[in-house]
């Protein structure tokens, strides 16, 4: 699905913290965002994230 090298590469547009692949997301545990992943393509974009419900 998504390259491992691409996935280091990638980070978050919010908090600049890395992202971790969960099933068809790209999830931030600092800003607490998930990005989609459509047709193989991350979407980065802060209007298509969503919250995740996070407890610390």
């Amino acid at each position: 699905m998504i390259d491992e090298n691409l996935l280091k590469m990638l980070v978050c547009p919010e908090s600049k913290a890395p992202l971790k692949l969960v099933g068809e997301e790209l999830v931030c545990e600092k800003s607490q965002l998930a990005y989609p992943i459509i047709d193989g393509i991350p979407i980065l974009l802060l209007e298509e994230a969503r919250k995740t419900n996070s407890e610390k």
